[in-house]
């Protein structure tokens, strides 16, 4: 079974990274530690993840606020008794609405078995995550960094960490998904401490500026 990532391991990462690039040490000294940003196993976090695709934080927890005063608790069976205009009215886009769904249907039926999914390696997991339509990389990467803790995720195709790599390494342009791999390899067995290094920083620089103007 894998070890959860924890606040004792989270320092631990931190520790192990700052002596390998002096990037995350700058980040530290600069902002502090990161958070954990842990969240539960399960479909609501799922459904959660999945409004988070391609939106901004606070539209998707918007939402997500919504669903949960709409359907309590929030279960496949229950939201798959919402109706499309109930669901649009709690902000869900027609393709969300389709993805929502399909995750509810797995986890009912059985093909996707979120509690067994601690039992698996990464890769296993997920694949079996992915194998749900509306699943992508990104999404399937966020719900193992953050609900199963996993400590050596890099997820593909997050914005925020691509500006906090360019601005960390002065890059003029964002960098390309290989560039950002290629990278990340020298923080195994911790990239998802990284990752969160690098949203602490992008979330840090993002609140001095809104204070400046």
């Amino acid at each position: 079974m894998n070890k959860k990532l924890n606040h004792h391991s989270l320092m631990t990462g931190v520790e192990e990274l700052i002596k390998k690039d002096e990037g995350f040490a700058g980040i530290v000294f600069a902002h502090g530690l990161p958070p954990l940003w842990e969240r539960e196993e399960g479909f609501h976090t799922l459904i959660h993840i999945i409004l988070e695709q391609q939106v901004s934080l606070a539209s998707a927890k918007a939402t997500y606020t919504k669903l949960q005063q709409a359907v309590n608790p929030l279960e496949p069976e229950s939201f798959l008794k919402l109706n499309d205009e109930k669901l649009k009215q709690t902000g869900f886009s027609r393709q969300k609405t389709r993805y929502g769904r399909a995750l509810a249907c797995a986890v009912i039926d059985g093909s996707l078995d979120l509690p067994g999914l601690g039992q698996l390696e990464d890769r296993e997991a997920k694949t079996q995550l992915m194998n749900v339509k509306g699943i992508g990389p990104w999404t399937a990467d966020i719900y193992l960094l953050m609900a199963l803790g996993r400590t050596d995720i890099w997820p593909r195709g997050d914005l925020a960490l691509e500006v906090a790599f360019q601005r960390l390494r002065g890059l003029q342009k964002k960098p390309a998904w290989e560039e950002m791999k290629t990278a990340s390899t020298a923080w195994k067995p911790w990239r998802a401490v990284a990752a969160r290094l690098l949203w602490h920083f992008y979330l840090s620089e993002q609140r001095k500026l809104s204070h400046k103007k």
